[in-house]
């Protein structure tokens, strides 16, 4: 492997990462407004992320159904987290979001998030990332038609 291909595939890993993390915010959206988790939509989220993956990260099967599985996982890790947070956030008064961020720390809000999972939760992520997978395979087969 060449060091452009070693810098590629990190980029594209670091692009999956970005990809879970911005899903994750907008799974949190519906969490909020229903007051409620919601994990069943690690699958939605899947197969959206393994969309996202193959147009425009990675076109290699195995590739991408890699780094959608990741995202995905990312993506169910950051919405408990950031849901741990809102949580504390709704607890403390004259505390912004950020600052509950900030004063509590990445270690600690892991581990309030680790507490609030269940083995529904993990079931419905492995579910997202077998769908991620599934499409991503399916999707780099099919032949580019944009490409003449």
């Amino acid at each position: 492997m060449s060091l452009r291909q070693l810098i590629g595939e990190c980029f594209a890993l670091l692009c999956a990462v970005m990809l879970g993390l911005a899903a994750g915010a907008m799974w949190l959206l519906p969490t909020l407004f229903l007051h409620r988790q919601m994990p069943w939509m690690a699958i939605p989220v899947g197969w959206l992320l393994a969309h996202a993956t193959c147009q425009w990260v990675h076109k290699r099967a195995w590739n991408a159904a890699a780094l959608a599985s990741i995202a995905t996982v990312v993506a169910t890790v950051y919405v408990h987290v950031l849901g741990a947070a809102t949580t504390l956030w709704e607890m403390t008064s004259g505390y912004g979001l950020m600052g509950v961020i900030r004063t509590a720390g990445i270690p600690m809000l892991l581990d309030l998030a680790r507490f609030g999972v269940n083995s529904g939760d993990i079931a419905w992520c492995v579910a997202g990332i077998v769908v991620a997978i599934l499409v991503s395979l399916r999707l780099s087969r099919k032949p580019d038609r944009t490409a003449n």
